[in-house]
């Protein structure tokens, strides 16, 4: 397996180092999927948006 995880992946990887019980992992990995949505909206997003070709139309306007 690539990177050393393990043939859980990097999700197992993440599950098993989580303290508490599965309800608290759960809350715990709730919390980090949160977080990573929040950090690219509001920061990641932002930055990379003029980067990209989205504004770049060909369409005319007749």
């Amino acid at each position: 397996m690539p990177y050393g995880y393990g043939r859980d992946g990097m999700y197992g990887w993440i599950w098993r180092h989580l303290p508490g019980n599965a309800w608290v992992r759960a809350l715990l990995s709730l919390v980090l999927v949160f977080a990573v949505v929040y950090v690219l909206f509001q920061y990641v997003f932002p930055w990379a948006e003029p980067l990209l070709p989205f504004n770049d139309v060909t369409v005319d306007g007749q």
